[in-house]
């Protein structure tokens, strides 16, 4: 069975915060997080604190890294610098892995915010050992799960500005606005910063999906992160949902595809097929179809389907109004299960191969390369035989 996780950053998202909705749902990866911590040389005398609380009524962990006030750690350190640092540590190859994805990516943002090489970057409070202890505690949480697929909900922006080492700055701050490209941020009229740099980066390591509608499964456990700030009349808190999905049997696959349907009715035949072929080429579409129906009045029209990747949808929506004369559509998303198939190409022909339950394989020459090689029906038919039973026995 699969695992799939999303994230529901209620109060906001911020490495300690993902941390501890992961410790809520699974109390028993509390010692592999705190091992692999130490690892990354977090020194002796700083405290790592699990403790049981609660935010606007809602129970859960609030994770606390302090030191006694000797060794807080350096508090700057280039990108090059923490890399070597872990490079040397104790950590296991996949978590050292993850960990020094996660500061490359925060490297990748402040170097464009600042106009620096990603290797010349120098954090600040990120260098420090709580901020250090929160990403390499995170990597090592992501790789014991061996989560399939990840998801998050609505962003919220914050309002307001912060103090950093460059001077008062609005929120979200320029190197976490970059880390969320792409994804969809709400103002729910609460000020402050509601997510973090290391939060962002950590969403990025994790490629988090931002579907329309929350993943469906079997729900194993939930678990809610808490944050250090209270919000009035909010709780302060990141909830976590952990899935069993669908099985991916070696030969079915299953996913999430998201499904755009509307009707023209007013649009001519030309115009249209002009607009498919835009939203064909739209980033994140997988497929357009239409179908001659019968509409209101009596009037004949084309229902038009199109599938998506979910966290598309908002830019192929976007294209359905551009490219057609809707002005309302239907959307949502939807599980589907597809055989695996590779791809190939012979004799300047490609060539999708298929392996069914039953074992029976099947292929499919790309009719538009048997076009261009042939100059009649008889001749690519010819042609498409030849290859298949070429693919079959290869």
């Amino acid at each position: 069975m699969g695992l799939h996780v999303h994230l529901d950053p209620v109060g906001g998202l911020a490495g300690d915060m993902f941390l501890a909705s992961i410790l809520h749902a699974w109390a028993d990866l509390e010692e592999t997080i705190l091992t692999a911590m130490r690892a990354a040389g977090l020194p002796a005398n700083w405290t790592v604190k699990v403790e049981p609380g609660a935010s606007a009524g809602i129970v859960g962990i609030r994770l606390a890294i302090q030191g006694d006030g000797h060794d807080y750690g350096p508090t700057t350190g280039s990108f090059k610098e923490v890399r070597a640092r872990l490079e040397i540590s104790g950590l296991s190859p996949g978590v050292r892995d993850r960990a020094v994805d996660i500061f490359h990516r925060l490297a990748l943002a402040e170097a464009d915010v600042h106009g620096r090489t990603v290797d010349d970057v120098h954090f600040h409070e990120i260098a420090d050992w709580d901020s250090v202890a929160d990403i390499t505690g995170a990597a090592a949480a992501i790789e014991e799960l061996g989560t399939s697929s990840w998801s998050v909900g609505q962003l919220p922006m914050g309002a307001g500005t912060i103090k950093t080492a460059h001077g008062l700055m609005p929120v979200p701050a320029p190197a976490t606005a970059l880390l969320l490209r792409n994804y969809r941020l709400t103002d729910d009229g609460v000020s402050g910063e509601r997510i973090t740099p290391t939060g962002a980066a950590i969403l990025a390591h994790l490629e988090a999906t931002q579907d329309v509608l929350r993943p469906s499964g079997r729900l194993l456990c939930a678990g809610h992160g808490l944050g250090t700030k209270e919000i009035p009349g909010l709780a302060n808190v990141v909830r976590l949902l952990a899935f069993e999905t669908s099985p991916d049997c070696g030969w079915v696959r299953s996913e999430r595809v998201g499904v755009v349907t509307f009707e023209i009715d007013d649009q001519t035949p030309e115009e249209l097929a002009l607009g498919l072929d835009g939203l064909r080429a739209a980033e994140g579409v997988l497929d357009v179809l239409q179908t001659a129906v019968t509409a209101k009045k009596g009037r004949l029209a084309v229902s038009v389907r199109v599938l998506c990747c979910p966290h598309r949808m908002d830019g192929v929506i976007e294209a359905c109004f551009l490219q057609t004369t809707t002005i309302g559509l239907r959307y949502r998303v939807e599980d589907r299960m597809k055989l695996d198939r590779t791809f190939a190409e012979r004799e300047g022909v490609g060539a999708k191969t298929v392996v069914r339950p039953d074992g029976v394989v099947t292929v499919k020459v790309e009719l538009n390369d048997l076009s261009a090689r042939t100059a009649t029906q008889a001749d690519r038919a010819r042609l498409r035989r030849m290859l298949e039973e070429d693919e079959k026995d290869g």
